[in-house]
């Protein structure tokens, strides 16, 4: 509501302005005048939405460049010119091409190098961020994905992961535009990537820093990370293989949430003991599902009847799957009675 009161002002005051600036001449030019304060007030607010849209960085670059061109084209005039301040008719629209050159080429190029600036801290700064000391380690970028994800939080608590953990603010808009979508499913997984970053910042241990740096001429998420790890010379937490993929390419160094579960896995091989809790039938006769505490599922061969008790099977074989490992085992009075039956067998042709 403020912000329309606010905008009503500027058009009263602009036409109003225009108005009484040009009565004096005669009643229409005041009508033309007030129509050219209103013209101006509109403009004001276009240029206000388009503004909105630059980061505070890139303006203070485009407003230096301008400066820096005004300057640089009072210095040409100055000595290249001076013949042609008395003679107005030809060094205004002369002075007014070179001052608009200026302006301008000083403007864009303000406006493309403001990106580098770092208002939190100076670029040494950032240099030594992202390279760390051997005890402060190499900065983290955390993807949107990693954070809902929600085991990073885990590992982080582990003290496994060293240096900071960088957030940047374009994830925290990204995050916060899923916890506000009409999908209960995505507003879901926004609010609890939400939960998980405010849980990660609680710990004593881990050191998270947000990020300010955005780069507004890039559009994708994931090529704002890659820009980002270039700068600090930092690396990747995701567990996305696209972003996994594209970042390899160009050389920054990604940590995949994904790649990490599959190492840690225990090692299990066939003749192995487990002691497992049968939670469901399997697809074929008589099968029984279980699972390790890592999620792995196991198939018993004849454990149906034993749904909800916990028993000791032995490992059969070992599957590897797209979707990950699968166990098959076998009832262990079973491969007991099996192994019995072997050693109490004699071939026909062995002497006595």
């Amino acid at each position: 509501m403020d912000t329309w009161i606010l905008r009503l002002f500027l058009f009263l005051i602009c036409g109003a302005s225009g108005y009484f600036l040009t009565k004096g001449f005669s009643p229409r030019m005041g009508l033309w005048g007030l129509f050219g304060g209103l013209f101006l007030s509109a403009l004001t607010l276009l240029m206000e939405d388009r503004l909105k849209k630059v980061s505070l960085k890139n303006l203070l670059g485009s407003l230096i460049g301008l400066i820096l061109g005004i300057i640089l084209a009072n210095l040409i005039s100055n000595a290249f010119f001076p013949f042609l301040f008395g003679e107005q008719q030809t060094a205004l629209p002369l002075f007014g091409l070179l001052y608009g050159v200026c302006g301008y080429i000083g403007l864009r190029i303000g406006l493309k190098k403001g990106g580098e600036f770092h208002l939190s801290r100076g670029p040494q700064d950032w240099k030594s961020m992202g390279k760390g000391s051997p005890r402060d380690g190499i900065a983290k970028i955390l993807d949107t994905s990693v954070i809902i994800d929600g085991r990073i939080a885990d590992i982080a608590e582990t003290g496994f992961l060293e240096g900071p953990l960088l957030i940047p603010q374009f994830i925290l808009s990204e995050l916060q535009h899923i916890a506000d979508s009409h999908d209960p499913i995505k507003r879901t997984r926004g609010k609890r990537g939400l939960e998980i970053l405010h849980h990660i910042q609680k710990q004593i241990d881990v050191d998270v820093r947000i990020v300010d740096t955005d780069y507004p001429s890039v559009k994708e998420v994931d090529a704002k990370l890659i820009e980002l790890a270039k700068e600090v010379q930092g690396k990747i937490i995701t567990n996305d293989s696209n972003l996994n993929k594209v970042a390899g390419l160009q050389g920054i160094e990604v940590l995949n949430i994904n790649a990490l579960a599959n190492s840690v896995k225990p090692v299990v091989l066939p003749g192995e003991e487990i002691n497992a809790k049968i939670v469901k039938e399997g697809k074929e006769m008589g099968q029984g599902v279980a699972y390790l505490d890592d999620g792995t599922m196991i198939v018993v061969d004849n454990g149906r009847r034993q749904i909800g008790k916990s028993i000791d099977v032995v490992v059969t074989s070992v599957l590897q799957t797209p979707a990950g490992r699968m166990i098959f085992a076998r009832l262990k009075e079973e491969a007991s009675r099996e192994n019995r039956g072997k050693d109490n067998y004699y071939p026909l042709d062995s002497e006595f």
